[in-house]
């Protein structure tokens, strides 16, 4: 006799194989690989609703779990867990779970986050081959970091940061050719940093702070796409890093680093962020620093720095933090420190200036201290006070002729560099640019999850691109990958080094325009990554040599090659199905649902058009166009991330109830969807929509007089009669009464519910196409 469990269980498999759509369904080892998950991490509270009839593929990503699914497999799984979560067993066993996780082979995403796995790493994880991004971040895992992680050659980002590893940083790693972030910090790593790292050109993103690494660092000026260097809290020195001068972040803090900073420093003119702070440092300092085109943050603290500062000197009006406290520096704190009109924070204590607060010593003392220390040369200690007097003066005296001729020197290469700069093109200057968002946004573990979570997409994360990149990916901007232009600026297809296709916005901006400008925008987009929108991987600056001022943007979108939805309703093609439509008109709701609550501030009035809603090669639907100001009044125009900023077709142009006016561009686009015809005109939407009502009253085949002939003997009354509703009512003058976001997407699923309930309870389509249908006796989730 067979056991009543297992017919309720195979029961319980049919219905979800009926349900689910096909490009949906999941393979039932890997589903109950993920409830195996389940267990083995003691039922944490984000994991306890999961049960056998769990619709994996298909569940809403939230903070704290994303599922993601591309043809019957996972390819992502994020799980974070929280202080409420229960300890893993002492039988826990990070073998046993990770020979789970090799049962979904074709895992691309793996985010394992504050669930407290310990143990050490297994070697097995090699297995899991498909992989490019692994976060395990704030866990208890121990041990060496396994060589055989070089095993996983499609590896973009590796965060293992907040762990117990001990050990070397593997020198195999330098075999991840891809491998584009590197976070190690908080840790127990000693030991060299291997001289292979500096092989790793596709290196964006270097952490190791708070270890116990150590010596001199390896030459990194090979790292030619590093922006962040993060080295804080180490024993690394004594020799300052060889760098390329791109980089945005460095820090240096609380190592063994000493002599004096390379004069080159002054040159880099995309670092923002600077802090060499608790080190070992001589020599005189370089007030160029303060004058950095895009320097924020600049902390030299507790060193032996010393050299004069004038009232004169220039700062970046962009500067907001600066530390020059505990050196041996004299003469005047400079104006443009002092006037603090913009809230920065400046401290200057513990040296010798011409200013009475912040415990400054006399000038004598730190010439005391720089002799102490040897910055001032003297050959031998003398017992008789007059000789020693009399050689302290001659080494001074010495010393000051050196320092000025040497100043000179420094001066008149500073100036010999910037005039050779000066004849080279624009946008030689500068390949790569983040503002300050590189290290805000990749250098933090968990804002790196959160970021993949939000987008939950099989598509790169988003970096920074080079000049030379675009130009590569679109053949010098031929005319052949000009795509058109508008308000929004010059786009351009083009195919990156990896094969991968991307449209390129190209936007013009008015002069004196600085990167720092673009933080909070770029930021914003970056964020914009959904299941259905046309999402950005990037952006590029390019710089005018003069001012160092940003000349153009470039924004970087993934490239849909699949048309238009328009292109597969009304304009031949491949027609999409009742169901097909349904399930593309639901995915442009839930990327207005996005849009509109999914980050903050929402965005509004975007503009939709059924020519701005692209299919993909799944018949996923996503919005190309939404409205996202790149900059506010100091642009030329306002742009929005995919098409036009010119406003609703909604009646009367009236800008209130900003929610509701992408409800109304919905409406016409489920119009289009339901009849098939093209709607270019704001005087065809008000004619359809009163045949619309009219069908809606009609019985029989009189309904469906508006409905396009290709789906007529596809749908369900019901079906239909619930959209063509929902329709009518986001099409409604007055926009009060139009309904929510949430009313939309529930009235669509309802209409795909009883389409499909229909569908499976009907001996026969063909024989009965006017049937009228049942609601389902319970509801499903969809997609």
């Amino acid at each position: 006799m067979v056991p009543r469990s297992y017919i309720t269980c195979l029961l319980t498999a049919v219905v979800v194989l009926v349900l689910v759509p096909h490009t949906h369904q999941l393979q039932s080892s890997q589903a109950w690989s993920l409830l195996r998950i389940q267990r083995l991490l003691n039922y944490p509270p984000v994991l306890r609703s999961w049960n056998t009839s769990t619709d994996f593929c298909n569940a809403d990503p939230n903070p704290y779990l994303t599922v993601v699914c591309y043809e019957e497999s996972i390819t992502q799984l994020h799980i974070s867990g929280s202080d409420s979560s229960p300890p893993l067993p002492p039988s826990f066993s990070i073998d046993s779970f990770f020979t789970t996780l090799t049962r979904l082979p074709n895992l691309k995403v793996l985010s394992l986050t504050s669930l407290g796995l310990w143990g050490p790493l297994p070697p097995k994880i090699s297995r899991l081959s498909s992989l490019e991004i692994v976060n395990m971040s704030s866990n208890y895992l121990y041990g060496a970091i396994p060589r055989q992680v070089s095993g996983l050659r499609h590896l973009q980002t590796l965060i293992l940061d907040h762990n117990m590893f001990t050990g070397q940083v593997p020198d195999v790693l330098s075999e991840l050719s891809l491998l584009a972030v590197l976070n190690l910090q908080n840790n127990t790593l000693s030991g060299p940093l291997p001289q292979s790292i500096s092989g790793l050109q596709s290196l964006r993103v270097l952490v190791l702070s708070s270890n116990s690494l150590s010596a001199d660092l390896p030459d990194l000026s090979g790292l030619t796409n590093l922006q962040v260097l993060d080295l804080e809290n180490n024993h690394f020195g004594p020799q300052f890093p060889r760098l390329q001068r791109k980089v945005v972040t460095v820090v240096l803090r609380k190592n063994r680093f000493g002599g004096g900073l390379p004069a080159d420093l002054s040159s880099y003119y995309l670092l923002e962020r600077l802090d060499v702070s608790f080190n070992k440092f001589v020599g005189p300092i370089l007030p160029s620093l303060l004058s950095l085109p895009s320097i924020r943050y600049l902390n030299i603290a507790g060193n032996r720095f010393t050299g004069m500062l004038f009232q004169n000197t220039t700062c970046n009006d962009d500067l907001k933090f600066v530390d020059l406290s505990s050196n041996l520096l004299s003469g005047n704190l400079p104006t443009c420190l002092l006037l603090n009109t913009k809230n920065e924070v400046v401290l200057y204590s513990s040296n010798c200036l011409g200013i009475k607060d912040q415990g400054q010593h006399p000038t004598s003392f730190c010439q005391t201290q720089a002799l102490a220390v040897g910055i001032l040369p003297h050959q031998e200690k003398r017992t008789s006070g007059g000789k020693a007097v009399i050689a302290i003066g001659v080494a001074v005296g010495i010393v000051g002729s050196i320092s000025i001729v040497g100043f000179a020197v420094f001066f008149a290469i500073r100036r010999g560099i910037i005039k050779r700069l000066m004849k080279q093109p624009p946008r030689r200057i500068v390949e790569h640019a983040s503002s300050g968002y590189p290290f805000k946004l990749l250098a933090d573990a968990r804002y790196i999850s959160q970021t993949m979570k939000l987008g939950a997409l099989g598509i790169p994360s988003y970096r920074s691109f080079s000049v030379e990149e675009l130009e590569a990916a679109t053949n010098n901007f031929e005319p052949s990958s000009f795509m058109g232009e508008g308000s929004h600026g010059q786009i351009y297809r083009g195919r990156l080094k990896d094969g991968s296709l991307v449209a390129i916005r190209c936007l013009k901006l008015k002069k004196g325009q600085t990167s720092q400008n673009f933080n909070r925008h770029i930021e914003l987009i970056s964020k914009l990554r959904h299941r259905h929108l046309i999402s950005a991987l990037g952006h590029c600056f390019e710089y005018n040599l003069d001012d160092s001022s940003v000349s153009r943007l470039f924004l970087i979108f993934e490239y849909v090659s699949n048309g238009t939805l328009r292109s597969n309703i009304s304009e031949g093609g491949q027609r999409l199905t009742w169901i097909q439509r349904l399930s593309a008109a639901i995915g442009v709701v839930k990327g207005i649902q996005f849009l509109h609550g999914g980050i903050m501030p929402g965005l509004f009035s975007n503009d939709l058009k059924v020519t701005n809603i692209f299919v993909d090669q799944n018949l996923v639907a996503k919005i190309s166009s939404y409205n996202l100001p790149v900059v506010a009044e100091n642009m030329i125009t306002m742009v929005s991330a995919g098409g036009s900023s010119s406003g609703s077709n909604e009646p009367g142009g009236r800008r209130k109830h900003l929610d509701k006016i992408d409800i109304y561009d919905f409406g016409i686009i489920l119009l289009e969807i339901v009849s098939g015809r093209p709607i270019t005109l704001t005087s065809e939407v008000h004619i359809m929509k009163d045949e619309l009502q009219k069908s809606i009253l009609a019985d029989g085949a009189a309904q469906r007089s508006l409905v396009d002939h290709f789906i007529r003997r596809q749908s369900c009354d019901e079906s239909l009669k619930t959209v063509m509703e929902i329709c009518l009512r986001c099409l409604s003058e007055e926009p009060t009464q139009r309904p929510s976001v949430e009313d939309v997407l529930w009235n669509l699923q309802f209409a795909v519910q009883v389409q499909e309930s229909w569908r499976w309870d009907s001996q026969s389509s063909e024989d009965s196409p006017l049937s009228p249908c049942q609601p389902p006796r319970s509801p499903v989730a969809l997609n």
